[in-house]
């Protein structure tokens, strides 16, 4: 690689589409960790893992806060990097600034566990794991915040598809084959942190040799440490910190909370149940969370050369969105009994707050997109508006519904309600910013085809779900959601937006035979 400056690349739809596929791969660990859940229940017990639930909840929120925005700053600064030595600079900053304080944070956990575990809600046979347990699982902090700044310095070089080891096969499976060993061998939940740490350990060793691929790590020690790039790199990921701190709250404080407000083996319990509706819920924040990893950097390199090619990847991601969340949340929402299933009969408690995130997923991939086109072309001061507003929307919502309603299901509402709100300003900030919007004249048939095969689907899954017994209904609510997002892809969505998808829109006759695909 040289430190030549790089020219920059055509930033289109095929682009995004190559990225996307990638993507969409690497973040399949998430399905994985979908059906590691039930074993985990079974095994473990729904306290036990509402306990290992919480405590991996605290993580990821505190690991949110002390990474400084440094995930999310690279997108912004590496692909606009004229060399090697700058991207270095960004990579050695966001080391610093991103796990330097995790460290920090996690040796200070560990050395006041004994006043600091007792906090949480867990069923009395677990009581006595507390303490040795924060101590050995708080070390997943700096090892997460290592994994998190990694992975997203190779999605800044368009590396998307460099996760796939590490998500699929190390962070997942390896975990849980793990779990299950330490299981058998009598060790019971503790093995269960156990196996997390070490997947994590595995996974953090993995991420040196992907990066020494794609960065001189040997520039890591030379050079300015504090120079432009670095610079940038520090106010990048400050200007999203606060963004990425309420995304994470909506995601993870419910499962705190829950924690709170019920005592003893109730308040693990209900954790539990609310990570199992949120793990569901996930499949359709997956395709959001797949193109907001590609939409950043590519919307930086576009914004070096031309804007309109930003708006042109922003409406071709909103339409393949729709098309693909909205049939999906359709069908679990549908089939959502059978699903819980797996879980056991007392994950059903969860139905409702399964409805509620799906869809709430649904509108909040259709409209947050906008958020990763914002972070990396819009001036920094724009970014904490949606934050701010969405998480006093939540805040107001749950103080009104979590009294009429049960604990699980008015804290998801308020959850949702706030999150789809902080969703919503960014698209209305770039149109009055930047005068950007995806809707062009396309979007309204889009909209128009996937709201009925939505709806059809929806009603068909929900039939199947009363009908048949769970064994035949989960696979055909798998076939279901199948056919829906094919028929929403092939239907709704404009031929050349099909076309972009390339060989795969051919293999499954996507497009007509004869089609010339990019």
């Amino acid at each position: 690689m040289s430190d030549a400056a790089i020219p920059p690349e055509t930033v289109d739809s095929r682009r995004v589409a190559r990225g996307l596929g990638s993507t969409i791969l690497a973040r399949m660990g998430a399905v994985v960790e979908i059906v590691a859940q039930p074993l985990y229940v079974l095994m473990f017990g729904l306290a036990g893992y509402g306990m290992y639930a919480v405590m991996w909840s605290t993580i990821n929120l505190i690991e949110n806060i002390c990474d400084l925005g440094m995930t999310s700053a690279m997108q912004r600064t590496v692909p606009k990097a004229a060399s090697d030595a700058d991207a270095a600079e960004a990579l050695r900053t966001a080391l610093l600034f991103g796990v330097g304080p995790c460290l920090a944070v996690a040796c200070l956990i560990s050395l006041y566990a004994h006043d600091l575990a007792p906090l949480l809600n867990v069923a009395e046979q677990d009581e006595h794991l507390l303490i040795p347990a924060v101590r050995i699982f708080v070390w997943t902090l700096p090892l997460w915040a290592f994994v998190e700044v990694a992975t997203s310095a190779l999605r800044a070089r368009m590396v998307f598809g460099a996760e796939i080891r590490l998500r699929i096969v190390w962070e997942q499976i390896i975990r849980l084959v793990l779990a299950g060993l330490f299981f058998f061998l009598g060790m019971g939940l503790k093995g269960l942190f156990i196996a997390h740490i070490i997947s994590l350990a595995i996974t953090a060793g993995l991420c040196v040799r992907l990066l020494r691929q794609y960065y001189r790590l040997d520039l890591l020690f030379a050079g300015k440490w504090w120079g432009d790039c670095a610079r940038h790199t520090l106010l990048a990921g400050l200007s999203v910190l606060p963004s990425n701190i309420v995304a994470r709250m909506f995601s993870e404080s419910p499962t705190l909370i829950l924690n709170q407000l019920l005592p003893g083996a109730a308040g693990a319990s209900a954790s539990g149940l609310f990570t199992i509706a949120r793990k569901l819920s996930s499949v359709v924040q997956l395709v959001r969370v797949a193109f907001v990893y590609v939409m950043a950097p590519l919307a930086a390199s576009a914004e070096r050369t031309d804007r309109a090619q930003v708006a042109s990847i922003y409406s071709y991601a909103v339409r393949v969105i729709v098309a693909i969340a909205f049939p999906l949340a359709a069908v679990i929402g549908g089939g959502r009994y059978s699903i819980l299933s797996l879980f056991g009969k007392q994950a059903d408690v969860a139905a409702a707050a399964v409805v509620i995130l799906v869809f709430a997923r649904a509108l909040e991939a259709m409209l947050g997109i906008s958020l990763p086109v914002l972070q990396v072309i819009a001036h920094y001061k724009h970014q904490i508006t949606a934050s701010v507003f969405g998480l006093a929307v939540a805040i107001l919502a749950g103080r009104e519904l979590v009294g009429p309603l049960d604990p699980i299901t008015g804290i998801t509402l308020a959850m949702a309600i706030g999150f789809v709100t902080m969703a919503t300003i960014p698209m209305i900030q770039l149109y009055l910013t930047e005068n950007l919007h995806p809707f062009d004249r396309r979007f309204p048939r889009v909209i128009v085809v996937v709201t009925a095969i939505a709806v059809t689907a929806g009603v068909v899954a929900d039939v199947v779900d009363i009908a048949f017994v769970d064994e035949v209904a989960i696979p055909l609510i798998i076939a279901i959601g199948a056919a829906s997002i094919w028929t929403s892809l092939r239907l709704a969505l404009p031929l050349d937006d099909r076309a972009s998808l390339g060989k795969l829109a051919v293999r499954l006759r996507l497009v007509p035979p004869g089609t010339p695909v990019q």
